[in-house]
Order: structure tokens, then sequence, then C-alpha cells
């Protein structure tokens, strides 16, 4: 099977076929867990551009939580196709996103078919492009050194420097190409679906990382996210979920982690409570039940009731730092390192 979606707003075809990868070409894409799942108030975030900020403010709480999301992609991010529907959508495994308990080749959903692009044959490669490795096999780094990554929350990529916006909310993590030398503080880069480079500030760009970060410096880049609302499978800065903070802050830095807390919780080492550290994570779980929850520590403790913890919270809908609070002291089942 062989299938072309067509895509007037970014003025290019698609040519997929199941079987081989592809890359997302907008600025975020919404992984579903199936097509028939989506709900009417759901319409901004399946176009091409996606209007993922329109989508999340268009949702009420409830609508936040929906379990018919299941993660999101950014820009660039690669996929391997496995299912094209007459309908424009496609069935996608996302190869960056582990998720062994579900794929071993990484976390598997549905998205428009016109939110990808296939991948250039000659597209450069990464440590990523290898097998994908178990969920609970340490993390690993997955930007190569030629490749820029997004530092500022939000920017848009622009058709000329200080020019028209042609991607908007590119968000924090998302991995680009270089294209040329900078010109009059601007960057040029390449982008799916585009055939001539497109331009970003170079003050919100920071060359991949060669080596991996301190636990507090991605603790400061989790930081930045402080109140961005909590959505359900969200992985960006207009809305994002517990495993989402913390799998989204290590890629800036080009480390990939699971995409879920208890995946999450096998690929790093457990550490003796107590022992924990600034940039730390602490996991969560009811007795007899899997890990649900996961933040980073926040502070230093001094003792087993001043613990600290920033992390994406279900019951306060958003992005927090805060004293860990005793219902959730009482769920608390370890503290691991990346």
């Amino acid at each position: 099977m062989r299938a072309r979606q067509g895509s007037r707003e970014l003025g290019v075809d698609v040519e997929l076929q199941p079987g081989r990868e592809a890359v997302v070409r907008v600025a975020v894409a919404t992984l579903w867990s199936c097509p028939e799942a989506v709900r009417p108030v759901d319409r901004p975030a399946l176009d091409a551009p996606a209007d993922v900020a329109a989508w999340i403010s268009g949702m009420d709480a409830d609508q936040q939580v929906g379990e018919c999301v299941l993660s999101q992609l950014l820009l660039g991010e690669r996929v391997l196709v496995t299912a094209l529907r007459p309908d424009g959508w496609a069935h996608v495994v996302a190869v960056e996103q582990p998720a062994a308990r579900l794929d071993p080749r990484g976390y598997p959903g549905w998205l428009p078919a016109a939110q990808l692009a296939p991948r250039p044959a000659d597209a450069a490669r990464s440590p990523a492009d290898a097998a994908p490795a178990p969920a609970d096999a340490p993390a690993h780094p997955v930007a190569p050194a030629a490749h820029w990554v997004v530092d500022a929350t939000l920017t848009a990529l622009r058709a000329a420097p200080a020019g028209e916006p042609v991607v908007a909310g590119v968000v924090l993590g998302t991995r680009l190409t270089p294209a040329g030398p900078p010109v009059d503080g601007w960057r040029p880069v390449r982008a799916p679906g585009h055939d001539r480079p497109l331009w970003l500030p170079d003050a919100h760009l920071v060359p991949a990382p060669a080596a991996p970060p301190s636990p507090a410096e991605v603790l400061a880049v989790a930081a930045r996210l402080r109140d961005v609302a909590y959505v359900w499978g969200g992985v960006s800065a207009y809305g994002i979920d517990c495993s989402g903070l913390v799998h989204l802050a290590w890629r800036r830095f080009g480390v990939v982690l699971p995409r879920d807390a208890a995946d999450q919780a096998g690929a790093t080492t457990p550490l003796p409570l107590g022992t924990e550290r600034v940039g730390d994570l602490y996991f969560f779980a009811r007795p007899g039940r899997r890990i649900h929850h996961i933040g980073f520590v926040s502070a230093a403790p001094g003792g087993g009731a001043d613990r600290r913890i920033l992390h994406a919270c279900y019951r306060h809908r958003r992005v927090l730092e805060e004293a860990m609070p005793a219902e959730r002291a009482a769920t608390l089942v370890g503290a691991h390192r990346v």
C-alpha cells in the first residue's frame, strides 16, 4: 500500500509508505489512541499546522486529562509508519520515545498523516537510528553534535531573518539541522517539509551537548515550565504530564528517557532514600500497583518530612514546585538518578 497526502498550508506533498520512517513536520504533533477517540474539541490539534495552544485553551479541566491522548512528538521527531488509512490517519511508532511494554520499537499510536513528511534518505544519522533499546536500558544520548536544540520555551521558524512565521509554536527541546552560518543574529535551519532553510533567532538555539548534563541542569530547564497546564499525554510547553516533563527536560540535553513513568523507573538507578540530590527523580506508586507518578527532587532532603518536588501535578493541573504533601509522601516508593 502506498498513500499520498497533500498539505496546502505547507505547500508540499507528502508521500508515506508503511514500513518506512517519516518525520514530524508540525511544531507539535499529538499521538492518539485511535482516530475514533478524537473529540470535537480536538479539532485544532489535527490540522497541519496544528494549533496546540488553541486546542489546550479550548478544553476544560476534565477534557485536558482525557485518555484519548497518548503522547506528543516534536518537529523533526522520527516515527516508523506501520499503517495508513484512506481517511488520512497514520499508525506510527514513535521510535525516539521508548515504551517496551507497549512496543519494543517505541511508543505506538495514531496521528494525521498530513502532520508527517517522508524522512530524507540522506538524513543525518544519530545513535537513535540504532535498534530501540529496552525500556529498562540506561538513558542514552540521541542528538549528534551537528544538531542545534531549541532552548527557548516557544519560538517560530521564519521565512527570512525577522520575516513572517512559517512554523509557529516550536517548543523547547526541538532538534534542528543547521543550514548555514548565522546572519545578523538569525540562524538558518532545515525543517521537514520545507525545501528552503527557515530562520529563527540565534539566541533561541544551543548546540547539541557533547556530554551528559548534571541533574541540577536538567531541573533548571524543567523549572522553566512552571505553571504550564497539566495535559494527559502532553510533552510540550503548551501542556505536559508528569513523565512528559521529565522526558522533555532530559531531551533538551540530547538524552532520551522512556516516555512513561514506570519505564523511566526501569531506565534509571535507584538510590537509598535520603541520599537523593537536586535534580534526581522521585517515583510514586500505590501498594501493589505500578508506578503512576514521577517528579524532580527540587531540594536536598534534610529529613523525612521536608522533601520538595517539582512536578506536573494532576491534582493542581499544572507544573509546580512544592513541599511534598503528606498524601503524596505516603505513596513515595523511591528516588532514582539518571
